[in-house]
């Protein structure tokens, strides 16, 4: 298979050989497969290339000729870009599947994965019925034995330990709705110890993208890259990670003959496609964003009206990149000044341009500031706001983003409703549960090591634990965790444990914990590392695509799936299963007051579309007001109506008309004022109601002196021709516009409000009736401001370049050093601990390859779900390592043998050598998708008979190291060290 993805040449000619021949002619696709014979042929051809062990898939599930087919649509699990699924079913059975020609999105596409899904609903290796471990046994029980041993055992641990110590990992392949009450249920049990995927994907972006120009989510989309004119991609290989979107990224490209550079430390698949292709050392992208940035502001190529209206503390950054000159820079990441400058006057002189990244650059310690580099040079050059420019960042899986809008994020409410008083008054008033109640159900926290104790008020507004670092607390001393006591147990609910880095500390805190529980259609590493032998359970949870619910792809747009077919064997959906557990805990009464309970599988289960609305009561501050069930149903059914270049429906349609395709958000407003969604943002070039926007004004109104508000610059048709602050019931009553407002509206925000009813305002007036006369008036609900340059909270409020934990260059450290050792999410970060121990050891020396890691288009995320489908995992077999050929002369390795792969910090991983000049000398790189190995250990015989997937391999987290982003606990995963050897 390391052969197969280093030619296609065999392959190639094999399918052509099929196609030649084929008659011309207008034919239909149905008839073109029927005559053409590639429906059999060409799958017999494709798989008689099948190595290794892995039989050749066979079909299953045949469509039955005769039987009427009923067509459903959901949207694919893997990757962010939000393609649809076109299910064919009958009797029940989901019997054929094609990709949507209608979606704006996906236009008849799918990548393997995509094309391959229907195998993880009829999967042999799906798990069948709850589990439990019993001695190292595992043992099939009923539904409510399980709830009842795991809510007895939360109950005694609570008891004893606290609320706080019982950790609940939610997922990105939730729906909105099941990610909204994940984190509901989180805020009833009492704890803000709630995380998912996003902890080690885009949190950093989310933080940085935020603190910049008021929203943490891409500014434009996957289709809007049609129109761009530059296109940078740093950090980020969409032709195997979004093979999907790759092909708006190329239709750009062709379209407008567009600049595309690549900006990564090695050769990818997107790489090969570009104009221009700049390899650096793995950690070093503020450098190389500063470098670019000195060459704009030394040649005055910065967009100076752009600054001069809507930018606030540009002088600051100048400063600092004053200090990046080309001859530093190139000694720091090896991009050389003459490329940097050709890149920098492609943005600045190029336009419209944007700038893509993924996890190449978040995955760091300097994660944040990375962020926020990237988004300072497109304020520099003004590429922010206009169809063609912005942020596209590219998220991982299928509902990331939604998952991360409903508040699965230890620093969160849903919709970015802060920890503080008002966000928990806010949600107690949509939950119509006092607030008091939620006060109760939090820690007090002791006084430890001198640190101040805290009231459970004071918990309740303190950030929970990031999911990187889960296993530290429950290995570290007590004193040294900030919580009452250490954790004791882990509710998983679809999260790979081989996504997590420093895998031997995650194995040393499985083997602490005193309940684990794994809801997941397949099991996962969680399952098959740590050596537990009793306290686990499995639980069946079906896919997404047994189970109706809305998913927001990268670009915010908010997309219906439907269930395709009943959840097979025993397994249930998540909403049904969060439910038993909230009313086995005793608050399933309150917690579902408002929601309406319709007949399941195994009895009332709550209702997606009610669980939405609830969303839809409560989302004022992101937007997610607008988007009703009916709304987005509306959509999915008139998919082909929307431009794929503007995703917007003609005016003149019924129920759609003006729309843009998903009401992406912010969506203002009840469903009823049918504000179309937000395609662009903070653009000020369309009317407030018509979808335009401008800058959000949430870091304060000045600062020394000088205004953090928009000047000389506004939305189109705005009545208020300059910076104005976010609106609020005070200020509508100055104006005089509580006149516009209904009576039942004014009495809500009055009753609301009470003696302070002026405080009331667009971000938590249930009546949404400031949000609607905002419309009205042409006004942005959040104010008109400046984006900052300078973010004067965060730990660099101008970026600077840090040299990772790990460095290979040691002798940059003295000029370059991590940051001092401090405490961030209620533990010790101790980065200059580890990078002084480190530089002390010259482990350079003794580990001298940068070790980085990525996607490959085979698999997604930890594994389990891709490794276990048939289709897929005849196409990759091994986990391996690229290395460069000087590196495997030097150590006497053969493409394709064996090797190990040793980290710093002991870890070590058994896979096969890639020898390839993708990577340079001195670097190696891992795809993080495999799992079932542990340091050369096959881990099969952990795993519920049946259910382990059918390729193992070694998780290259086994091999990274310690070092976090001081804001958002983000690991440092993309640049570590490592040494090859053959094994």
């Amino acid at each position: 298979m390391l052969i197969k993805r280093k030619s296609a040449d065999a392959t190639r000619s094999r399918l052509n050989g099929l196609a030649a021949g084929l008659t011309s002619g207008v034919m239909d696709r149905r008839t073109f497969l029927a005559r053409s014979g590639i429906a059999v042929a060409g799958a017999a051809a494709v798989g008689s290339l099948t190595l290794g062990a892995v039989r050749k898939a066979e079909a299953i599930s045949a469509p039955q000729p005769g039987v009427p087919i009923i067509v459903r649509q959901n949207i694919c699990t893997h990757c962010s870009v939000g393609c649809t699924v076109r299910a064919e079913v009958q009797n029940g059975v989901w019997t054929g599947q094609e990709p949507a020609w209608e979606s704006p999105i996906n236009r008849g596409t799918h990548c393997a994965k995509g094309a391959s899904v229907r195998e993880i609903v009829h999967g042999e290796r799906r798990v069948k019925y709850p589990l439990k471990l019993v001695d190292g046994v595992w043992q099939k029980i009923g539904w409510d034995q399980a709830f009842n041993e795991i809510g007895d055992k939360m109950n005694a641990i609570r008891a004893k330990s606290g609320a706080d110590s019982v950790y609940l990992l939610g997922s990105a392949k939730y729906t909105n709705e099941a990610a909204y009450l994940f984190r509901k249920f989180a805020a009833f049990w009492g704890t803000n110890n709630v995380d998912h995927q996003a902890r080690i994907c885009h949190s950093t972006t989310v933080a940085g993208v935020a603190n910049t120009w008021g929203y943490g989510a891409q500014t434009n989309s996957y289709n809007d890259i049609r129109n761009s004119k530059t296109m940078v991609i740093m950090g980020g290989n969409p032709a195997e990670a979004h093979p999907v979107a790759m092909q708006h990224v190329l239709s750009g490209k062709e379209i407008n003959r567009a600049n595309m550079i690549v900006i990564d430390p090695r050769m990818t698949r997107t790489a090969a496609h570009a104009t221009e292709y700049i390899r650096i050392r793995s950690g070093t992208d503020i450098a190389v964003l500063w470098g670019m940035l000195w060459h704009v502001f030394q040649n005055g190529w910065e967009d100076k009206e752009f600054l001069q209206n809507r930018v606030y503390g540009m002088d600051e950054v100048r400063k600092e990149v004053a200090k990046y000159t080309p001859d530093e820079v190139e000694r720091i990441s090896g991009a050389t000044g003459a490329q940097l400058k050709r890149v920098a006057e492609m943005l600045a002189k190029q336009k419209p341009a944007t700038l893509i990244w993924a996890m190449g650059q978040t995955q760091h310690t300097v994660g944040t500031a990375n962020v926020r580099a990237s988004c300072t040079l497109l304020l520099a050059t003004g590429n922010v706001g206009s169809p063609g420019a912005g942020a596209n960042i590219f998220r991982g899986h299928t509902n990331v983003q939604g998952a991360t809008d409903l508040g699965l994020d230890v620093g969160n409410l849903p919709l970015y409703y802060g920890l503080v008083e008002g966000g928990w008054r806010h949600w107690a008033r949509v939950w119509e549960v006092p607030y008091d109640y939620f006060v109760s159900r939090f820690d007090e926290v002791p006084a430890k090591a001198g640190r101040a104790a805290r009231t459970a008020k004071q918990n309740m507004e303190t950030s929970g634990l990031p999911s990187t670092r889960w296993f530290d607390a429950t290995t570290l001393p007590a004193e040294q965790v900030d919580q009452k006591d250490n954790l004791k147990a882990m509710i998983v609910m679809g999260h790979g444990g081989n996504t997590i880095p420093r895998i031997p500390g995650a194995v040393e805190g499985l083997e602490k914990l005193e309940l684990l529980v794994v809801g997941d259609p397949h099991p996962t590493n969680f399952i098959s590392l740590g050596g537990r032998k009793n306290g686990t359970y499995i639980l069946p949870i079906c896919t997404s695509f047994e189970c109706s619910g809305s998913r927001t792809a990268s670009n915010r747009s908010l997309q219906w799936g439907e269930k395709i077919v009943e959840p097979i064997f025993e397994s249930a959906n998540d909403y049904w299963v969060i439910y038993k557990l909230a009313q086995k805990l005793g608050f399933a009464q309150e917690m579902f007051k408002n929601i309406t309970m319709v007949k399941g599988k195994f009895g009332d289960e709550p209702e997606a579309e009610s669980l939405l609305r609830e969303i839809n009561r409560g989302g004022w501050s992101t937007g997610y007001t607008g988007q009703s069930p009916e709304r987005l149903k509306a959509h999915m059914a008139n998919q082909g109506k929307f431009d794929i270049v503007t995703l917007r429906a003609p005016k003149e349609l019924a129920d759609i008309g003006g729309d843009y395709y998903g009401l992406p958000w912010p969506c203002w407003g009840k469903p009823e004022v049918r504000h179309p969604g937000t395609h662009i943002l903070y653009n000020t070039n369309l009317a407030i109601k018509d979808g335009g926007g401008c800058f959000r004004p949430r870091f304060g109104l000045e600062r020394n002196g000088e205004t953090l508000l928009a000047q000389n610059s506004w939305p189109k048709d705005s009545p208020i021709q300059d910076g104005y602050p976010e609106f609020t019931y005070a200020i509508f009553q100055r104006l005089g516009w509580d006149a516009d407002l209904t009576p039942a509206e004014k009495t809500q925000i009055e009753t609301q409000g009470g003696a302070n009813a002026g405080a009331v305002s667009w971000s938590n007036d249930l009546s949404g009736g400031i949000q609607r006369v905002c419309l009205d008036k042409g006004v942005s609900p959040f104010g008109n401001g400046k984006a900052r340059a300078i973010a004067w909270n965060l730990p660099d409020p101008v970026p600077v370049h840090r040299e990772p934990i790990y460095t290979p260059r040691p002798e940059l450290v003295a000029k370059y050093p991590a940051r001092a050792d401090e405490r961030t999410l209620r533990m010790p970060n101790l980065h200059t601990t580890y990078q002084k121990g480190a530089v002390d050891k010259g482990i350079a020396r003794s580990f001298p390859i940068i070790l980085t890691s990525g996607r490959i288009v085979e698999y997604e995320g930890g594994g389990e779900e891709t490794r276990s489908n048939k289709w897929l995992a005849e196409l990759q077999q091994d986990m391996f390592v690229e290395v460069n050929p000087r590196e495997a002369s030097a150590r006497g390795i053969q493409d394709g043998q064996w090797v190990w792969v040793s980290g710093p910090e002991g870890g070590r991983a058994r896979v096969k050598a890639l020898v390839t000049e993708r990577v340079g000398p001195g670097v190696a790189w891992m795809p993080f998708h495999f799992g079932g190995w542990y340091q050369g250990a096959d881990q099969r015989g952990n795993y519920p008979a049946g259910t382990d997937p059918i390729v193992l391999g070694e998780s290259v987290n086994t091999v990274t190291t310690y070092g976090y982003d001081p804001v958002t606990g983000m690991h440092e995963g993309k640049a570590t060290l490592c040494q090859i050897a053959a094994a």
